[in-house]
């Protein structure tokens, strides 16, 4: 997820609603979206007879932390969607594409702690206390471990989405014999290197637009990261303009229109909205030593089938690195699925296409059975 600017859109777009609405009724309205998210609560019900629906918390690492589990069969293999951000959950945007996977998957949305509902459930010290990226992988494990037996399956599906993508493949690293399958969105390899290749291609795109602004602002913070600390300031310059040329959304110059999604999402309040933007910055400064010190590619052989989704625009993580990585990681099976139309959101910008891909390429790993080993 892009850093600052996810800070910077959504207390922007936070400001701008809550002045229209005073502006239009003298006082802030308590919740203008609740008659939205309770049509959409009602045309994603689950209601087969097999099918379930649970928004709940659980205790992991000592913290109460919230999840969503919801399928139209019980059955369906367990499919674990660890956010990005850190700190941005994506069980507020879940409702713009994951609907149609739960008539082949249980999909478990997870707000880790210092995101969404987490953060708002048990506040900035709590949340800000022991944070690490060790403590996050190790929530990952003890959620896989409870959700094996809640469900009552030995093997589960993890995805991860950019910063899911560090929780994501450590914890499947820690238990392969609890993994069907491991897939990376915007998968990051190596963070010293995302940078750098995500600054020269940022930069890249503003030189050929023309754009001084864009030019200015990209030279001042080179040679990036360098050897100068990547603070909250610097990669959030970085991030602001990779967005601006597509990085995020492939054809769109701004992020808007994805956290302006989180409005209808049926499972959060307003005030779980408004607990988004202070736990992403939150997040992102305790953490950020911790993200910059990945270094996933230095892994050469996994014991579980790997799949990854590349967005062929991707400024955010550049999907050249994960190509490469690709390449020379041994695993039992392995994927590369290319979004031509996508950057680092393939599951908004190519639903259709993401859920094709889980099906094709994910779906038959959970049958006894494992898919080749092609680059598509």
């Amino acid at each position: 997820m892009p850093l600052t600017t996810f800070a910077r859109l959504t207390a922007a777009a936070a400001l701008a609603f809550s002045a229209q609405a005073t502006a239009q009724t003298g006082a802030p309205d308590p919740d203008p979206y609740a008659d939205a998210r309770a049509v959409m609560a009602g045309v994603n019900e689950i209601v087969t007879p097999d099918g379930i629906q649970e928004l709940m918390t659980v205790e992991l690492g000592g913290m109460e932390q919230w999840i969503s589990i919801r399928g139209t069969d019980r059955g369906n293999p367990v499919l674990l969607f660890l956010h990005g951000g850190p700190g941005a959950p994506e069980m507020a945007v879940g409702w713009a594409f994951q609907r149609p996977w739960e008539d082949y998957f249980t999909v478990v949305q997870w707000d880790q702690r210092g995101g969404g509902k987490t953060f708002r459930h048990n506040g900035v010290a709590a949340s800000r206390e022991g944070l690490s990226r060790e403590r996050i992988v190790a929530d990952t494990v003890e959620l896989m471990a409870w959700l094996r037996e809640h469900l009552g399956q030995e093997r589960i599906i993890v995805v991860g989405h950019s910063w899911g993508t560090v929780a994501g493949f450590q914890a499947a690293m820690a238990r392969p014999d609890w993994v069907h399958a491991y897939v990376g969105i915007g998968q990051i390899v190596d963070m010293d290197e995302n940078e750098r290749r995500s600054h020269a291609l940022t930069l890249a795109a503003a030189r050929a637009d023309g754009n001084a602004e864009a030019i200015a602002d990209l030279t001042a913070i080179a040679p990036y990261p360098g050897d100068t600390p990547v603070t909250f300031e610097r990669i959030g310059a970085e991030r602001e303009w990779a967005v601006h040329y597509g990085g995020l959304a492939a054809y769109r110059d701004n992020a808007g229109f994805y956290y302006r999604a989180r409005r209808l999402a049926p499972e959060y309040e307003q005030a779980d909205r408004e607990a988004v933007n202070p736990g992403g910055i939150m997040s992102v400064t305790t953490l950020l030593d911790d993200l910059m010190a990945v270094r996933q590619g230095d892994v050469e052989q996994v014991d579980f089938p790997v799949v990854f989704f590349a967005g062929r625009h991707d400024l955010t993580t550049p999907s050249d690195l994960v190509e490469a990585w690709y390449r020379r990681l041994e695993a039992p099976s392995k994927e590369l699925v290319w979004f031509e139309h996508s950057a680092h959101l393939s599951p908004i910008e190519e639903p259709g296409r993401t859920l094709v891909a889980l099906v094709q390429h994910v779906l038959p790993l959970t049958q006894n059975g494992e898919a080749g080993d092609a680059a598509r």
